[in-house]
C-alpha cells in the first residue's frame, strides 16, 4: 500500500507539514502531561472560542495562544475542503491524546458536531499515522504516514469518512487533535445532505461511543 495514495478515497484529506510554529511545537512537547500511559489512552481535553476558554486541562493562556495562532489556518482548511460548513463554526477543541503503544482504535467515523477533524503528530520521531477508508469494512485503505509536526485534516460526513489508528508496539503515540466544532447539528446534516433524524439517533443510542469517538483520529 502506497503512503498518501489519496486518490483511493471518496473524500478529501488536507496534509500540512510543519503545522505548528517551531516555538509552539516545542512548547507542546514540553507540556506537563503523563506520557507513560498504562491504560489505552490518556486525554487532555480543552475547548475555546473567540470569547475565551470554555474548558481546560492545560494552562488557559496556552490554550488561548493556540486558538489565536491557528484558528484562521484551520478555518482556511475547512473552507478549502468543505466550505458549506464554515459558517457553522462555534468553538474549537484542542485535545492531546497519549495512546498506549499496544492500543488500537477501530474503524469509525466522527460525530456530527465536528466540522473539521484534524490531528497533528507530536512524538516520538517514528510511529504509526492514521488509516483512512471508504467504508466501515476498510475498502480503499489509505495511509497518512507519521511525521512530527505534520497535520492531517478532513471534514466528516455521515457514514463516509471512516478512519482508524493504533500504536506501533514500540512507543506511546502522542498527538494533538484539533477540531473545529459546532452546536448546530441539524444544519450539519443539511449541509451533508443526510437524514438528521436517523443520523442523530445513531449516535444518541450509544452515548458511550458518542463521547469516546468525539476526540479521536
Amino acid at each position: 500500500m502506497k503512503k498518501n495514495n489519496l486518490d483511493k478515497l471518496n473524500y478529501k484529506l488536507k496534509i500540512v507539514d510543519n503545522f505548528f510554529h517551531q516555538s509552539d511545537y516545542e512548547e507542546i512537547l514540553n507540556l506537563d502531561i503523563n506520557k507513560n500511559v498504562k491504560k489505552s489512552f490518556n486525554f487532555y481535553h480543552n475547548e475555546v472560542n473567540n470569547n475565551g476558554v470554555i474548558k481546560s486541562t492545560l494552562d488557559e493562556n496556552f490554550v488561548l495562544k493556540l486558538h489565536k495562532n491557528y484558528h484562521d489556518k484551520a478555518i482556511n482548511i475547512l473552507n478549502e475542503i468543505n466550505k458549506d460548513k464554515v459558517e457553522l463554526y462555534d468553538y474549537s477543541d484542542f485535545s492531546i491524546i497519549v495512546t498506549n503503544k499496544d492500543s488500537k482504535f477501530p474503524i469509525h467515523d466522527d460525530t456530527p458536531n465536528k466540522l473539521l477533524s484534524g490531528v497533528i503528530y507530536l512524538s516520538p520521531e517514528e510511529n504509526k499515522g492514521t488509516y483512512f477508508y471508504n467504508d466501515k469494512k476498510g475498502s480503499g485503505k489509505t495511509y497518512a504516514d507519521w511525521k512530527p509536526n505534520k497535520g492531517v485534516f478532513f471534514s466528516r460526513k455521515e457514514r463516509e469518512t471512516w478512519h482508524s489508528y493504533e500504536g506501533d508496539g514500540k512507543n506511546n503515540r502522542i498527538v494533538l487533535v484539533y477540531n473545529l466544532m459546532t452546536h448546530r447539528i441539524k444544519e450539519v446534516y443539511k449541509a451533508e445532505k443526510k437524514n438528521y433524524f436517523l443520523g442523530n439517533l445513531r449516535w444518541k443510542m450509544n452515548p458511550y461511543l458518542y463521547k469516546y469517538f468525539n476526540f479521536n483520529i
